[in-house]
């Protein structure tokens, strides 16, 4: 994976320093994860998760929201207690 390539499809501009940096570190990711895959896990079972997780959610208990004045409060447009937003599709 080339590091300009990706800094160019997110946007990013990078300096020629900063590219080179960028290039090294990935590399060492890459040997890395080489390193990894030498690992003998034949008696290791898959799991989604390296601990069991049950139940992780909190209970859905209700709590109080905020008024229509607060949440309207910052609204640059508002009209009968809705948000006036521009038209997005045509």
């Amino acid at each position: 994976m080339d590091v300009e390539y990706v800094a160019r499809l997110a946007r990013i501009g990078l300096t020629s320093e900063e590219n080179a940096l960028f290039q090294k570190q990935l590399g060492q990711v890459l040997r890395y994860i080489d390193k990894l895959k030498e690992a003998d896990i034949s008696g290791v079972e898959s799991s989604a998760h390296a601990v069991p997780m049950f139940n992780v959610l909190r209970e859905d208990e209700p709590r109080p929201g905020l008024t229509v004045e607060e949440a309207l409060s910052n609204a640059p447009r508002q009209a009968n207690n809705l948000f006036i937003v521009p038209k997005v599709v045509e």
